[in-house]
């Protein structure tokens, strides 16, 4: 008796790979061994790098948020520490766009809160 393969699932799996290594250089999208290697080091590359460019903005909004705090006569922590003094409750994310955009309210938030 024939030995039974399922070609039609083995194939379409195959496809999947292939569509995703779609624009890979040489044998990253042509030969099927490769191709799986580094479409998977990519996905847990993804994965991986959804979690780290959470921590890199919440620094870059540290930095932003710091600089203005300066140019305004505190620091960064000072600042900080103020808002939670006075409980103002504005996230990084919101302060760092006020520091960048609208540096007049953000100087009246650092006014307020030192």
């Amino acid at each position: 008796m024939a030995r039974s393969v399922n070609k039609v699932a083995a194939h379409q799996r195959k496809r999947k790979y292939y569509k995703l290594a779609k624009g890979y250089w040489g044998a990253r999208s042509k030969v099927w061994t490769i191709v799986r290697d580094h479409v998977e080091k990519g996905l847990l590359y993804a994965y991986r790098d959804r979690r780290n460019k959470k921590r890199t903005f919440r620094s870059l909004w540290i930095v932003r948020i710091n600089a203005a705090a300066r140019e305004n006569g505190t620091t960064y922590s000072q600042l900080m520490h103020g808002m939670k003094q006075h409980n103002i409750s504005i996230n990084r994310k919101v302060l760092a766009d006020l520091a960048m955009n609208h540096p007049t309210v953000f100087a009246e938030i650092a006014k307020k809160v030192s």
